[in-house]
């Protein structure tokens, strides 16, 4: 489990990368400029969790035994996928309803680092 955030990270970073350079150059004349920008957004929260899911692995390699930061991770996970996701699909498809899934991953985020700090505060 130690190094599972850190493939995760990795798998997710390498996905913002790929994306960002897709929307970069396959999708410049393809979506909105709104839609564009809304593209864009996920893919620098994907790049701000990833970061913050391998900053957790990082952890878990010196307090393995911290449910607290397990439970971070899966939160940036979900945050991830619910956050950039719902925002991914919305620029491709334009259906509104699918911002209302957006505020969802964003409190997973909120979560994820109120309990990476909680967890930090009770092991260090």
């Amino acid at each position: 489990m130690d190094k599972l955030f850190l493939v995760i990270g990795a798998g997710t970073g390498f996905l913002a990368v790929m994306l960002g350079a897709f929307g970069a150059h396959g999708l410049k004349n393809k979506l909105s400029t709104d839609m564009m920008e809304v593209f864009q957004t996920a893919v620098q929260y994907q790049f701000y969790h990833t970061f913050a899911l391998c900053l957790v692995g990082m952890l878990l390699l010196h307090w393995p035994a911290t449910n607290l930061l397990k439970y971070s991770g899966w939160s940036f996970l979900a945050g991830i996928i619910l956050f950039s996701g719902s925002l991914y699909v919305l620029s491709f498809t334009g259906i509104k309803i699918l911002g209302a899934i957006t505020p969802l991953g964003g409190l997973f985020f909120l979560v994820g680092w109120f309990l990476l700090a909680v967890a930090v505060i009770k092991t260090a």
